[in-house]
């Protein structure tokens, strides 16, 4: 009966509350990793003995433990109690008192570790092929890479062997194996999950990742793993929320025509506007975005000074045995010793100067679609060059951890010559619950399997409907950003949104009296109505109220629909307020029309 089971987490827990017990898991995990036969994908493997003796120990079946008798693998760079860490390079290696904060959280949830994982040396790469051990095989087709530097943790969910595995992400390594083995890859907001027992690859950006074969199961580890850490000086006290049907429509983000990259792979180009036309089926308003500001700030994560935090984790090995460092990492890790402080804060300050050049676009949206890689690599690939298609990889990945966005990548429909299909989605901080119910579309619309079984992905379970405390508010005059009664909204905590535009019926004056100026605006049958331009801004409802009472007549209200054929709450005026007041329809724009006045705004 196992040996036909996915190891999903809700599979094992409906047989374990029939009865099985783990040890014949564990058997299981073994037999299957027997069958696949790759020696790459653990640097660490547990005894058997031992870890049946561990799951006999945690006695009769309890579902009040949330991952009771789950199996998973660590990647060598996170501490497990009494397991060798090694972080890829033998010469590194300690064996670790205590388990790292994330592990601990898993045992005490009864999840069961089976091994530590083989990974791209120090975490450097996005390949999975700089490895003293001997790189993992790709779990759906052995010539393509197995993607890093989470190799062996993405390898061994594609083959279904355990049920979640954790890695780490810096620059995409979370997710870039995730899609080149067929699976989800779950990487959280920083400082979500802890980071200590983890040895870092650049400390400011690492987070721990979790790669699963459905978006459940990996959010439902992440939801052990999570928790303040105070002996972690970048964890953070962040709410956990449960999934929630996200509220439509979604503004979604994707790199326009002039800035999206396949690198000549059409098959990958149309697979992933496939996936965008499913995206906005479901709803979404999908909006094509310059992706240069991300692009110049991914340049910055080996041009800059975080070269130098990864220097930080082996100067003394460098320094004492530099041949135990794989040759194309000691290539990369040691360009910061040509670095300076100086390079080091005009980096910082370049970092500011292009985040600040990228919040207006970013603003105005709920998440981006991006593909998880442009293209596919083989290792033959790697063999012929191997600095450029690692860098490929990292097209749509390394700017994230630098500008503090949470993400998933999740499998969409293979592609039509049978490669796995992958879009990340990604958010601000703190919005994991969004990306990941978003993702759950894709696992209900996109025929799949899972990783490199036979399992068809199972349908996820319908989620309760969102429940949101914030009301979107449209304002076409004085409380339009930069104009003077802006700060009525700041004040009350509202934040900007995004631009937007009426339906093609309304009308627009310049009413009496000020300063300040105000706008009019009114929904009229009248031939001359017009679009009129708009900024929607979103509020605390429990605001709304206050908001409310200090709008004076004959302004109020009302619902305003919108070109995109959505409506939102905003300004309107009373009829009466039209006495005196001046027709801008034609200029449609609050703005335009300011520019052409010598009265104050």
């Amino acid at each position: 009966m196992l040996s036909t089971l996915p190891f999903t987490i809700n599979a094992l827990r409906e047989v374990y509350a029939a009865g099985t017990n783990p040890a014949d898991v564990i058997d299981e995990v073994f037999t299957r990793l027997e069958a696949v036969g790759d020696p790459g994908i653990f640097i660490h493997l547990r005894d058997r003995d031992d870890l049946v003796a561990e799951a006999q120990a945690l006695g009769a079946y309890d579902p009040t433990m949330p991952l009771w008798g789950i199996p998973y693998a660590v990647k060598d760079n996170i501490d497990v109690a009494g397991v060798e860490t090694t972080a890829g390079c033998p010469a590194y290696a300690y064996t670790p008192e205590r388990d790292a904060f994330v592990v601990a959280q898993l045992r005490a949830a009864g999840a069961l570790m089976i091994g530590k994982t083989n990974l791209d040396q120090f975490a450097t790469g996005l390949v999975g092929v700089r490895t003293p051990y001997g790189a993992p095989l790709n779990a759906v087709d052995p010539a393509i890479v197995p993607g890093g530097s989470s190799g062996g943790s993405g390898v061994i969910v594609g083959h279904g062997i355990v049920s979640f595995s954790l890695g780490t992400d810096t620059a995409g390594s979370g997710r870039v194996p995730a899609a080149l083995n067929n699976i989800v890859g779950l990487k959280p907001t920083l400082g979500a999950l802890s980071a200590s027992g983890v040895v870092p690859a650049c400390r400011t950006l690492d987070t721990v990742s979790i790669f699963a074969m459905t978006v459940d199961d990996a959010y439902a580890a992440f939801a052990v793993a999570r928790g303040y850490d105070a002996s972690d000086a970048y964890s953070k006290p962040l709410a956990h929320e449960d999934l929630t049907e996200p509220a439509q429509p979604l503004r979604v983000g994707i790199p326009d025509a002039g800035s999206v990259e396949f690198f000549g792979d059409t098959m990958q180009q149309a697979t992933f506007e496939r996936d965008v036309a499913a995206l906005a089926a479901r709803g979404a308003v999908i909006e094509p975005v310059d992706f240069e500001p991300l692009y110049a700030i991914a340049r910055m994560l080996y041009e800059g000074a975080w070269v130098a935090e990864r220097y930080t984790v082996i100067a003394d090995l460098l320094a004492t045995n530099p041949d135990a460092v794989h040759p194309v990492t000691r290539q990369i890790i040691t360009h910061a010793e040509s670095m300076s402080a100086a390079d080091a804060f005009t980096g910082f300050y370049r970092l500011a100067e292009l985040k600040r050049a990228a919040e207006p676009m970013l603003d105005g949206l709920d998440l981006l679609c991006v593909p998880t890689v442009p293209t596919f690599y083989t290792i033959a690939d790697l063999e012929a060059d191997p600095i450029t298609p690692n860098s490929n990889n990292g097209t749509y990945t390394n700017f994230v951890n630098l500008l503090d966005m949470c993400g998933i990548a999740v499998p969409t429909a293979p592609r039509s010559d049978g490669r796995p299909g992958s879009v990340t989605l990604l958010a601000g901080a703190g919005q994991d619950a969004l990306v990941a119910a978003v993702a759950r579309g894709f696992e209900r619309d996109c025929p799949r399997t899972m990783g490199a079984t036979a399992h068809a992905v199972p349908a996820p379970a319908p989620l309760p409907e969102a429940t949101s405390d914030m009301i979107e508010i449209a304002v076409c005059g004085a409380h339009m950003s930069g104009l003077p009664l802006n700060g009525q909204l700041t004040d009350l905590g509202a934040t900007f949104r995004r631009t937007a535009q009426t339906m093609p019926d309304y009308k627009f004056y310049a009413l009496a009296g000020g300063p300040p100026a105000r706008p009019g605006l009114v929904k009229s049958p009248a031939a001359d109505a017009s679009a009129i331009a708009l900024e929607i801004w979103s509020m605390p409802k429990t605001a709304f109220g206050t908001f409310m009472a200090g709008i004076p007549a004959p302004l109020g209200i009302g619902t305003i629909d919108l070109s995109d054929g959505t409506a939102v709450k905003g300004f309107l005026c009373e009829p009466s307020g039209l006495i005196g007041a001046t027709d801008i329809t034609t200029l449609g724009d609050w703005r335009r029309y300011l520019a052409q006045q010598s009265v104050p705004a």
